[in-house]
């Protein structure tokens, strides 16, 4: 097996004993470690291979001038950017393989704000007493593992030999997998589905899979669809069926699937081959009946589960969604397809269903028409959203889109090659 390297990440003044076992424990099992200090106050009680001055330096202020006034808030940010700084470097330098840490709230805010710049798929395991909760403002839309501490991380004991033991054996056998993020002949296919739209979303993917495209499918209730958007940025995904843009209308009306500001914005400005669908945009989501907020009482309400309470939007309020969704594609550059469904946007939303409702969803097309940029052609079929016809031609027209990219691209690179003739030499 071939040795890889491991960064072990830990404040060495007060988790130095368990940074020194950890790294027993990853050279233990043939690998090598490479010991972080993020401390700054106190005596290291192990030995770093990457000093705590080298970190500081490099988050761009001096050891010593965060001694002069020791402050926690003023402090961790510098450390932390240090050893980002640092991890990014030896990441891209080849030198890393995986990366392990430890803590408590801060320990965890350091070390998991390191790993959330690190690329998707390099090996990231946090050992943290902050694991059994909602881990969500520590991992957001990152592969970072969580490993619960089950006790506090304040000295050896039996537990804690055996979790961090555990942990060091996790990330070895992470760095040591031989599988990577490689990009195909084709680009890959990001696709955004919920629960409501699910049967139409799996036909496009099998209808693009049959094509010799690869899709990676994202649940598109806030973290799904950042995700996919961050994946567009870092050149992994290449082209995008947005089947499901429920994200934005949650984000408008603070409900639990907000996607974020940026959402739906990243294909457009990247200039990737995208086709858009309105699935479940009429759609907010709340947990339980009584979390609904009182504004909307009186709307129909469908329990999608014990814990999830849908409720639709009205005419007016569609009407604002359609111009809002406009509004975020303004920075399309390429040609790009919005394909609505006229007869539903989802499985709630066709005839005889609870959120049938062709007034309001007729008030969104009439907003988004009135506003897209140019580059859109909008295409309406009369059909619901998990007809396998309607899927079947969603995914053929990003395959067009995809296609006619491919043939514009190699033109400009051959009249770049030849001068600007036209022709290829």
């Amino acid at each position: 097996m071939t040795s890889r390297t491991v960064v072990v990440l830990a404040t060495l003044d007060t988790k130095g004993r368990e940074a020194q076992y950890l790294r027993e424990q990853i050279e233990a099992l043939g690998h090598r470690a490479l010991v972080m200090d993020s401390g700054v106050v106190g005596t290291p009680a192990c030995r770093a291979d990457i000093t705590r001055q080298e970190v500081a330096s490099a988050g761009g202020t001096p050891l010593e001038r965060l001694l002069e006034h020791p402050d926690r808030e003023v402090a961790a940010p510098v450390m932390a950017e240090g050893a980002t700084r640092i991890m990014l470097r030896l990441v891209a330098e080849g030198k890393v393989d995986g990366i392990v840490s430890m803590g408590g709230t801060q320990g965890t805010t350091l070390s998991t704000q390191v790993m959330r710049a690190l690329p998707y798929g390099f090996p990231k395991v946090m050992v943290s007493t902050m694991a059994s909760g909602n881990v969500a403002p520590w991992v957001d839309i990152r592969d970072i593992t969580m490993m619960f501490s089950v006790t506090d991380i304040m000295g050896l004991n039996p537990i804690m030999r055996k979790i961090l033991a555990n942990a060091a054996g996790a990330v070895c056998g992470m760095a040591s997998v031989a599988v990577k993020i490689e990009p195909g002949d084709k680009p890959l296919v990001g696709i955004t589905t919920v629960g409501i739209t699910t049967q139409g979303a799996m036909k496009a993917a099998e209808v693009l899979e049959a094509e010799g495209y690869e899709t990676i499918v994202f649940h598109a209730i806030g973290p799904g669809g950042r995700a996919m958007e961050q994946m567009m940025k870092e050149g992994i995904i290449g082209a995008v069926l947005d089947y499901s843009i429920i994200e934005v209308s949650n984000e408008m009306y603070h409900a639990l699937l907000a996607g974020g500001a940026e959402r739906l914005t990243t294909a457009g400005e990247l200039g990737l081959p995208q086709v858009i669908c309105p699935g479940a945009v009429e759609v907010l989501v709340f947990n339980e009946p009584e979390t609904v907020p009182e504004r909307y009482r009186g709307r129909t309400l469908i329990r999608h589960s014990p814990k999830i309470t849908d409720l639709r939007l009205n005419r007016e309020e569609m009407a604002e969604v359609g111009r809002e969704v406009a509004r975020r594609l303004q920075h399309t550059r390429d040609e790009a397809i919005f394909l609505i469904p006229t007869a539903g946007y989802d499985s709630y939303a066709v005839a005889g269903q609870g959120f049938h409702d062709p007034e309001a969803d007729a008030a969104f097309v009439a907003a988004l028409k009135e506003s897209l940029p140019p580059h859109f052609r909008v295409i309406e079929r009369d059909t619901h959203i998990e007809d396998p016809a309607f899927a079947t031609e969603a995914a053929h027209l990003l395959i067009g889109l995809i296609q006619r990219k491919r043939d514009v691209d190699t033109a400009t690179v051959g009249q770049a090659v030849s001068g600007g003739s036209g022709v290829a030499i």
